[in-house]
């Protein structure tokens, strides 16, 4: 099978856009899952503030930015859904490593998500070449 080829769903998809919609339902259904609310209850502080398991500190849930609400409080997989040295295995291993239970969750604010995702990105980086 050459890249591009549309295998999936009457020839209209490529793998790539295939795996993209089965990861974005993934996703959604995790939205749902009960661990993620339990492990953003932990953090909770008070309304609108939750204390963010990687600073330590006491963050709003959302902030303003360009004018526009964002969220500034994620929770976060301690072990990453897709591990950065492996790349991607399995469908059983990936939603095995998604819905895990609270005690493999973490709240993060906004500054320690995206530092945290920066440092996966290039572990992933390095390990691809």
């Amino acid at each position: 099978m050459s890249r591009g080829e549309k295998t999936r769903n009457d020839g209209q998809w490529s793998e790539a856009r295939y795996r993209s919609f089965i990861v974005s339902a993934l996703r959604k259904a995790w939205m749902r899952w009960g661990p993620k609310n339990v492990a953003k209850k932990r953090a909770w502080v008070e309304r609108g503030k939750y204390r963010c398991e990687g600073c330590n500190r006491i963050v709003p849930s959302s902030i303003k930015k360009n004018g526009k609400r964002v969220n500034n409080v994620s929770v976060d997989h301690i072990d990453p859904v897709v591990d950065p040295k492996v790349g991607f295995t399995t469908w059983d291993d990936y939603i095995e490593r998604m819905f895990v239970e609270a005690d493999q969750l973490q709240t993060l604010c906004k500054v320690c998500h995206d530092i945290k995702t920066k440092e996966e990105r290039l572990v992933r980086t390095k390990h691809k070449r």
